[in-house]
């Protein structure tokens, strides 16, 4: 008998398996449709629409699953899939230029992206296990977890949020709550909207006036902030900087090689400093890929005397430092009648520019000149030059707009242009360009600053402060791209208020979202989950 009961419960967790295998499916589908959301591979266009249903089948997941832990696995899933896809690139750096093996390599990107998903895990559990009988609290659930996941990947670990949801709605019709709510104000929104969207699926929810009426009155809402926004009077334009972007397309596998890529660095973008007539010129990070210690005698010499008189100046990507007292990744700018201004990157890459404790053995396996980097402070001083107070970051530094918001506490000193140095060269020609420009184009509509990029291999552009490319310059080629960027002095509201208090309030307020369904839930309990 107790043969026959054993052999039975197996059966049943057999079949049990076999149905979720359509629900895992989904998961893992809505993962990598999400993935692609951000930045279709064939366009690197951001498709805000299949950001939201992807989302929408992922809260339906979480509505529907038979308890709080299959939502966890279902969330695990739809985020390790979403999060390989987005940032497969690494394989890139880690094999190609790395030197890892390619089977390490990939149970890097993969594993990376199964830790990242521990977070998605919690919002599908949360998601399930609070969820009560009034769809629009879950809905607003879904939201407030779907936040707060993202929130952890900002902030836990060091912190690597790249492809958040919110980066899909650039160029859509969320992206007017930029300058109010940023980035993760739009990943609320728009979870909001996915988890109503889910809720329609619902049998008695498709015949339910009050379902079409909240999803209508969403619509309507959205129709009208994008009315007013496009309506609203822009200021005046302002003062205008006249730049060259210089973008060396110095192959990555030559870039630190001192019979190949360091020579040809330091003689083209020499030469590109020396002739330019623009008032700004920005070379890319590590522009110049040695210590200036390292360089051939005069040449840092002359590099400063060229920027020591007239009308122009330079910002310019270098390592500095030495054994000492550390090195730095940083850029250098240079002006007339001014001592070299120095800015130091903050936001260091884990394994590229800072060791995590206990991962020593794994940076000596791979071929890359890494190193434990020091860190600049948070609110570095801006470069001036010509009535504008720019901002440098470094690489992905510019992922982080609460840290770029930091610049923003006091209206006298804040940033009037940003500019990014990047080199994206370690991960190819691929959909990771993509992704970081429209990563700079979300800063620029939060903050209402126009950026510019100067890059190593691509994106190279001028972004205006509405977040459209005004200027761009073929991707993985050598060359200058000449412009004009307007500086502004405005200070958008989520500049105001993400200046004070970081992301705190959003996630404050995912916070009570959830307490209040938890209240509820133990109120009136739902049979049939656990």
């Amino acid at each position: 008998m107790v043969q026959g009961l054993a052999g039975f419960y197996r059966k049943r967790r057999g079949l049990s398996a076999l149905r979720a295998l359509p629900a895992f499916a989904i998961a893992i589908g809505a993962g990598l449709a999400h993935a692609i959301s951000i930045a279709a591979p064939w366009s690197g266009q951001p498709l805000w629409w299949l950001q939201l249903l992807s989302l929408a089948a992922f809260a339906w997941l979480c509505f529907n699953a038979p308890s709080w832990k299959r939502a966890a696995l279902l969330g695990w899933a739809f985020g390790t899939a979403w999060l390989t896809c987005v940032h497969w690139w690494l394989f890139i750096s880690l094999h190609v230029y790395g030197g890892l093996a390619s089977p390490l390599a990939v149970i890097a990107v993969v594993g990376l992206a199964a830790f990242l998903s521990s977070y998605y895990a919690l919002a599908g559990a949360i998601s399930a296990a609070f969820a009560g009988a009034r769809r629009w609290l879950n809905a607003l659930l879904f939201a407030a977890a779907w936040m707060l996941a993202e929130f952890m990947r900002v902030k836990f670990f060091t912190g690597f949020p790249w492809g958040a949801g919110g980066y899909a709605h650039v160029d859509g019709p969320l992206a007017f709550l930029a300058p109010y709510v940023g980035v993760h104000g739009i990943g609320l929104v728009a979870a909001l909207l996915a988890a109503l969207i889910a809720t329609l699926a619902a049998r008695d929810a498709v015949k339910s006036w009050r379902s079409w009426a909240a999803v209508a009155g969403a619509t309507g809402l959205i129709a009208a902030g994008n009315v007013v926004a496009s309506s609203r009077v822009e200021p005046a334009d302002g003062p205008r900087l006249s730049v060259a972007l210089l973008q060396g397309n110095i192959p990555q596998d030559e870039k630190f090689q001192g019979g190949t890529g360091i020579p040809t660095a330091l003689a083209w973008y020499g030469r590109q400093l020396v002739d330019s007539t623009a008032s700004l010129v920005v070379a890319p990070e590590t522009a110049i890929p040695l210590l200036r210690r390292q360089l051939p005698d005069g040449y840092f010499e002359a590099v400063f005397n060229r920027f020591a008189q007239g009308q122009q100046a330079a910002l310019v990507g270098i390592p500095l430092g030495g054994f000492s007292e550390g090195y730095t990744n940083s850029v250098m700018g240079f002006k007339p009648g001014a001592q070299p201004y120095r800015y130091d990157k903050h936001h260091l890459v884990p394994f590229g520019e800072f060791i995590p404790p206990l991962f020593k053995w794994f940076t000596q396996m791979m071929n890359i000149p890494l190193g434990d980097f020091n860190r600049g402070s948070l609110t570095q001083p801006n470069f001036e030059w010509q009535g504008q107070r720019i901002a440098p970051n470094i690489c992905y530094e510019d992922l982080f707009g609460e840290e770029l918001g930091e610049r923003f506490s006091d209206p006298a000193t804040a940033p009037t242009l940003f500019v990014n140095v990047s080199n994206i060269g370690w991960f190819g020609n691929t959909v990771a360009i993509d992704q970081h420009l429209h990563i700079s184009r979300m800063r620029s509509l939060e903050f209402d600053r126009a950026m510019i990029r100067a890059t190593n291999t691509g994106a190279t552009v001028i972004i205006d402060p509405r977040g459209r490319v005004t200027h761009s310059l073929e991707r993985h080629t050598r060359g200058v791209l000449l412009g004009e960027a307007e500086g502004r002095t405005s200070i958008t509201p989520y500049a105001a208020w993400v200046s004070q208090w970081g992301l705190w309030p959003l996630y404050a307020l995912g916070l009570i979202v959830i307490a209040i369904a938890f209240q509820l839930r133990i109120r009136t309990s739902r049979p049939g989950r656990d």
